[in-house]
């Protein structure tokens, strides 16, 4: 919705107030059955709205922008960020480049790539060996993208296969899918997928290595999302082990002793991640490293200064 086509430049537009579709067609630069395609993909996710006065055709309404529409325009605010520092060079929004940037990390994400990278360098053997559903010329391919377009990089090795190793760039990568994800579950529920176990750990695992904490806090640290599993509830997350302000080791086994812990639901995770409010997380043991953990994670991934517009994902 938001990589390849010109659905950011309506969303600003109205963001400024409501617009006729000419208005937005010469604003936008778009052919007139692009405009129409675009403006009914963004009435079906209900980020726009159209007006219409009695007696008015269709084509003559006013759009708005609404609640989802103000969430989704904060989502791409975090994507184009992320684009713009990529490896390779900025990347504009809309070119190839940005297309082929967001695919490569979607692709990771959904077929459980970045889970297994996230751990690890591994070559594409190993990543063969360990996810069954995509078989080796497909490994190949979405490797090939995302080294590519900067998102991994090769190890130096004496062996026959090649280990691949996420890059930073990659990692930063979490903030504009988490955007996207609370934004699909709060406005578009009913096609959302749950957020799995599998994209907990990868989410932390991927960016426990950003850290930026304030003070040289050292410890063990819990950091678990409550998943539901029918009445009851599951943990998911990482065990993390910190030595004067950085993290020294991460797994995804929760258990073992701790120094401290963070729990909270998937929503308390994400605002507390995305809008440094963490009064919705349980935090326990040693609670300033937990609250350290916790703020250090939300300045690597959100430190920008976003235009997040007051209580639009409340």
């Amino acid at each position: 919705m938001l990589g390849t086509s010109p659905n950011p430049v309506l969303l600003r537009v109205l963001a400024e107030g409501p617009s006729r579709a000419a208005e937005l067609q010469s604003r936008g630069g778009l052919p007139g059955s692009t405009l129409r395609t675009r403006l009914k993909g963004l009435l079906d996710a209900d980020a726009i709205a159209a007006r219409t006065s009695g007696g008015v055709p269709r084509g003559s309404a006013e759009y708005e922008l609404t609640g989802a529409g103000e969430g989704l325009l904060v989502v791409a605010e975090i994507l184009e960020r992320w684009l713009a520092e990529s490896p390779n060079g900025a990347r504009s929004r809309g070119g190839d480049g940005a297309k082929a940037a967001i695919a490569a990390l979607v692709e990771g994400w959904s077929a459980s790539l970045l889970r297994a990278l996230a751990a690890k360098p591994l070559s594409i053997a190993d990543l063969d060996s360990l996810i069954s559903t995509i078989n080796y010329p497909s490994l190949e391919r979405r490797i090939a993208a995302m080294r590519l377009t900067g998102q991994v990089e090769a190890c130096p090795t004496n062996g026959r296969e090649t280990p691949y190793a996420v890059t930073t760039w990659l990692r930063r990568g979490v903030a504009p899918l988490l955007a996207a994800i609370r934004w699909e579950r709060l406005y578009l529920p009913g096609e959302s997928a749950p957020v799995a176990g599998i994209d907990v750990e990868t989410a932390f695992l991927l960016a426990m290595p950003l850290l930026e904490q304030e003070g040289a806090h050292s410890g063990s640290c819990r950091l678990a999302v409550e998943l539901p599993k029918g009445r009851e509830q599951r943990l998911a997350g990482v065990l993390a082990n910190v030595e004067a302000g950085s993290v020294s080791s991460c797994t995804s086994r929760l258990d073992g002793n701790a120094d401290a812990w963070v729990s909270g639901s998937v929503a308390a995770w994400f605002r507390a991640l995305i809008d440094h409010d963490q009064a919705s997380l349980e935090l326990g043991g040693d609670g300033r490293l937990a609250g350290a953990l916790v703020g250090g994670l939300h300045r690597a991934l959100f430190k920008a200064a976003l235009r997040t517009r007051d209580q639009v994902f409340a």
